[in-house]
C-alpha cells in the first residue's frame, strides 16, 4: 500500500473534477409506473439543464421517453412540482402528460406511437401555468396559475385529454377557486367530492393552511365547501381519502407534523391522532405534488418521519402502532405504488441518491436510476457525522464532513480550512448525502459543515419558529456557533473558515459576513442582499414570506433596512464571491448587482459571475463547471493555498 503524500490542506489532487460533477450528476426523482415500466424525471445538465422523462431501455440503459428539446418543468409558484403524470388509458398503452417549460402548456405524448410528437392540451398565449398534474379518467386534474396583465389567479381545474382545450380555453373546467394558493387536490373514490389545501397571504404553507372539502355538482364544479382543519397557525398537508366518508391528513397542531384521521360523517368532524411522536411526518411544501406518506389500504399507511434524518415505517391506523422499515438511506420519499412494490427516492452519506424500488414483502431495495453515473471511489468520499453545537437550550444541528483522500495527508499540526454550507429556504433542511459537490472540496483537503440552523424543518415547529421575526439574526448566530464549535473542538482552522449558500442561504452568507468577523470569505449563490426592493421584485409565492421572517410592511420597514446586508457593508472586511443566474425570477439579478456595486464602492476584493440562461439554481454543465472551479480558486486565494488544476479567478478591488 502506497504511503499518502504529505501536502497542505486544499492542495490535494482529486479525481472528482468540476467536469465530472456536471457530466456525471443528473438529479433523479418523481418515479411512476407506466404499464410494466418505471418512468422517472431526470435533470440533464449536458442538455441545457432540461428535465427529461426517461425509462429503462432493452439492456437496462436509460432512454428518453420525452426527447430533446422538450422540458418537463412547470413554473407554478416558480418552484413548480408535479409537472408530469402517466395517463393509463384503458384502450391503449400509457400516455405521458407533461407541462413544457418554454411555453408552460400541457402536452400529451403517445409514447408507443411511431413518430408521435407531443400535442398540446392547453391553449397558448393566455398566461396559464399548470402543476400537480393527476390523471383521472378522461381528464387531468391540476392546479392552474393564470398571469393576466398585472393580475394573478389560481384555481383547481380539469383538462380534457382529447386536446379540445388546446384551441378553446373554455373547455378547461374550473373546479374550485377562491383562494390565493391551492394545493393537493384529491377527488373522493366515487368522484362526488374533492379535498384540497388552501392558504392566503401572508401565510406560507408551513405557517398555516386549511383543509377544505367540497361536493361536486353534475357539471364537475364545487357546489359548496367547508373547512375541516387548519388555521393561520396550524399547517395541514396532504389529504388522502380513506373512503367516501373519511380523510387522512397531516397536521402540526401539537408542534410536530403528525398524522390524523377525519370522519366526515359527523356534523363537526374531529381529527383523531393516529400516532403522536416528537418527529415530523411532513415537511415544507415548496414544490406542489410533494407527499410524505402513502395509503397502502384503509387500515395501513406507509410513512416517513424525520428528526434530522428520515425513518420509514408502516402505521396501523386502528392501533396506532408504528413498525419501522430498516432502509440504508437517511432521506426517504415514497412515490408511486404497484401492488407490493413502491418507488423510493433518497440516499445517505454512503449510498448515492436516486430512484429505487422497494419490495414491501421482502424489504429488498433495487436500484432503478441513480443521480450520478460514476460514484467516486470510497477513498475520496467523506463520512457524515451528525454533531450538535450551541447550547442545550439553543442547539444547532449539523452534519460534519472532514477532509477525506487516501492519497494525501496534511503536514503534522496543520488544521484544515472548513466551508459552512448554508441551505436555502430558509424553511428547508439538509440531510446526510453522497454529495459530489461536498466531496469535491473534502477530497482536496477542505472540510464541510452542513448546517440546519434554527428555522430548518425536521426538528419540530418550535425549532422551525426560532427564525420567526429573526431572519438575519438566528441563522447567523447558529452558523457562527457551529463553525466556532468546530474550531474549539480542534477540527477546523479557526482562521480559515468560509461560508457558502444559495438563495436564502446566500442571504445568510452576506448577513454573516457583514455581522461577524468569524469568516475569511464567503460565496453567495443568487443570494438575497436587501429586503425592501426584494419584496417588490420577487414572485407572488414568496412576496409575503418576509412578513414572518422579519415583519410586515410598513410596520417593519426600519427592520428591513437594519437587517439588509447591503446596508451593512461597512461591517464587511473580507472578500466575497457573487454568482447569479440572469433569468432568475425568484431572486432577481438586481440583488447581486446592488451588492457588487457596494463592494466596488468600498474597494473590497470580490468577483461577480453572471450566467445567461440560468434561473434559480444552476442547471447547465458549463455553468456548474465555471461556478465550481471559481469557488475553489476563490477559497485558495483567500485562505492561503493553491488549488490544483483550476483556472485562477480574477478578483477585483
Amino acid at each position: 500500500m502506497t504511503e499518502p503524500r504529505i501536502a497542505p490542506y486544499g492542495t490535494w489532487t482529486s479525481p472528482i473534477s468540476a467536469e465530472s460533477l456536471a457530466s456525471s450528476g443528473h438529479p433523479v426523482g418523481g418515479g411512476a409506473y407506466a404499464g410494466d415500466e418505471v418512468w422517472w424525471q431526470e435533470l440533464r445538465p449536458t442538455e441545457g439543464g432540461r428535465i427529461s422523462i426517461r425509462r429503462a431501455g432493452p439492456a437496462g440503459e436509460p432512454v428518453d421517453v420525452l426527447p430533446q428539446p422538450w422540458n418537463a418543468r412547470t413554473r407554478v409558484h416558480e418552484y413548480g412540482g408535479g409537472a408530469w403524470t402517466v395517463a393509463g388509458l384503458a384502450d391503449g398503452p400509457p400516455v405521458l402528460v407533461f407541462a413544457n417549460f418554454d411555453d408552460q402548456r400541457v402536452y400529451r405524448l403517445d409514447v408507443d406511437t411511431v413518430g408521435a410528437a407531443p400535442t398540446p392540451l392547453t391553449p397558448d398565449g393566455l398566461g396559464m401555468r399548470f402543476a400537480e398534474l393527476q390523471y383521472r379518467g378522461a381528464e387531468i386534474i391540476a392546479v392552474r396559475e393564470t398571469h393576466s396583465g398585472g393580475d394573478l389567479e389560481r384555481d383547481i381545474v380539469a383538462i380534457p385529454l382529447d386536446g379540445s382545450a388546446a384551441a378553446d380555453a373554455g373547455r378547461i373546467r374550473s373546479i374550485v377557486a377562491g383562494s390565493r394558493f391551492l394545493a393537493s387536490p384529491r377527488l373522493s373514490p366515487d368522484g362526488t367530492m374533492i379535498a384540497w389545501i388552501a392558504w392566503e397571504h401572508p401565510q406560507m404553507p408551513w405557517d398555516g393552511t386549511e383543509l377544505r372539502v367540497g361536493s361536486l355538482g353534475d357539471d364537475g364544479r364545487v357546489l359548496d365547501w367547508r373547512t375541516l382543519a387548519g388555521s393561520t397557525t396550524e399547517s395541514v398537508l396532504q389529504p388522502e381519502w380513506r373512503d367516501e366518508q373519511s380523510l387522512f391528513v397531516i397536521s402540526d397542531r401539537t408542534g410536530w407534523w403528525n398524522l390524523y384521521l377525519l370522519d366526515l360523517g359527523s356534523q363537526s368532524p374531529e381529527a383523531r391522532a393516529l400516532h403522536t411522536a416528537p418527529r415530523d411526518f411532513g415537511g415544507a411544501l415548496w414544490m406542489l405534488g410533494t407527499t410524505w406518506y402513502s395509503v397502502l389500504d384503509s387500515d395501513t399507511l406507509l410513512t416517513v418521519s424525520t428528526f434530522g434524518t428520515d425513518q420509514a415505517a408502516v402505521l396501523d391506523v386502528n392501533s396506532g402502532l408504528l413498525e419501522d422499515i430498516e432502509l440504508p438511506v437517511d432521506s426517504v420519499s415514497f412515490g408511486a405504488r404497484r401492488g407490493d412494490r413502491i418507488l423510493v427516492t433518497g440516499g445517505s452519506a454512503v449510498l448515492a441518491s436516486g430512484l429505487r424500488e422497494l419490495d414491501l414483502q421482502t424489504g429488498v431495495l433495487t436500484d432503478i436510476r441513480l443521480s450520478v453515473d460514476h460514484l467516486p471511489d470510497d477513498a475520496y468520499l467523506p463520512t457524515a457525522a451528525a454533531r450538535t453545537f450551541g447550547t442545550a437550550d439553543r442547539p444547532v444541528h449539523t452534519f460534519v464532513y472532514e477532509p477525506a483522500n487516501s492519497d494525501f495527508a496534511a503536514p503534522e499540526g496543520e488544521l484544515p480550512p472548513f466551508v459552512a454550507f448554508v441551505h436555502g429556504g430558509p424553511t428547508s433542511r439538509t440531510v446526510p448525502a453522497v454529495n459530489p459537490a461536498i466531496a469535491y472540496f473534502t477530497s482536496r483537503g477542505i472540510g464541510v459543515v452542513d448546517i440546519n440552523y434554527g428555522g430548518s424543518t425536521g426538528y419540530g415547529r418550535e425549532y422551525r419558529d426560532r427564525l420567526r421575526g429573526q431572519w438575519g439574526i438566528v441563522d447567523v448566530d447558529d452558523t457562527v456557533a457551529a463553525v466556532r464549535g468546530l474550531a474549539e473542538a480542534g477540527l477546523a482552522d479557526g482562521s480559515r473558515l468560509a461560508i457558502r449558500g444559495g438563495s436564502a442561504g446566500g442571504w445568510t452568507v452576506l448577513a454573516s459576513l457583514t455581522r461577524s468577523d468569524v469568516f475569511a470569505c464567503g460565496a453567495s449563490y443568487f443570494g438575497v442582499a436587501e429586503l425592501t426592493l426584494f419584496a417588490q421584485e420577487t414572485h407572488d409565492f414568496e412576496s409575503r414570506y418576509i412578513d414572518g421572517l422579519v415583519g410586515p410592511l410598513p410596520e417593519a420597514a426600519a427592520l428591513y433596512e437594519e437587517r439588509a446586508p447591503l446596508n451593512n457593508v461597512d461591517g464587511l472586511s473580507c472578500p466575497v464571491l457573487l454568482l447569479q443566474g440572469l433569468d432568475d425570477e425568484i431572486v432577481p439579478p438586481s440583488q447581486a448587482e446592488r451588492f457588487r456595486d457596494a463592494l466596488e464602492a468600498k474597494g473590497l476584493k470580490h468577483a461577480y459571475l453572471a450566467y445567461e440562461g440560468e434561473s434559480h439554481g444552476f442547471r447547465r454543465a458549463s455553468t456548474i463547471i465555471s461556478a465550481t472551479e471559481a469557488e475553489l480558486s476563490f477559497y485558495g486565494q483567500v485562505m492561503g493555498f493553491t488549488p490544483v488544476d483550476v483556472p485562477v479567478l480574477e478578483l477585483k478591488g
